[in-house]
């Protein structure tokens, strides 16, 4: 038998709209992860995109469980003297609270020019509202 891998222009992407308000940050990213990849998919190849488009809502009243939400640390470095900083997930959630999101379904794809690809699909909202009513998203029940 032949193996059959799916042309760019075969994929069908569907747009679907995922709903956080309270789910836990981390499963959450894991089915996020699955629809950006295709792994839902049967024709899923890991150095294809095959993925879907995500739209995530609510992402502000998403969940940490335990007490991540002082605990949990996120740090970043400038370059410079002096430019380590850190912040807790509460300081990043009053801010970006998109970026919980972000930050979790980043770490749980490749680091490859196809993750860089497939992060740009997904679409996260602090609130209810979005701009993508015209690509007809589906609800995706998480």
């Amino acid at each position: 038998m032949k193996t059959t891998l799916a042309k760019e222009s075969e994929v069908q992407r569907v747009w679907h709209v995922v709903d956080a308000e309270g789910q836990p940050v981390g499963r959450l990213a894991v089915k996020l992860a699955k629809l950006l990849r295709g792994k839902d998919k049967p024709a899923f190849a890991p150095h294809l995109d095959l993925g879907d488009f995500v739209v995530v809502l609510n992402a502000a009243k998403v969940k940490l469980t335990g007490s991540k939400e002082t605990k949990k640390t996120y740090t970043s470095y400038s370059l410079y003297p002096g430019g380590f900083k850190v912040k807790t997930a509460a300081q990043v959630r009053a801010k970006h609270p998109e970026f919980l999101i972000e930050h979790a379904v980043r770490d749980m794809l490749p680091r490859n020019r196809l993750a860089r690809q497939l992060i740009k699909r997904m679409k996260i909202y602090a609130g209810t509202e979005h701009p993508h009513v015209a690509q007809q998203p589906q609800a995706f029940a998480v």
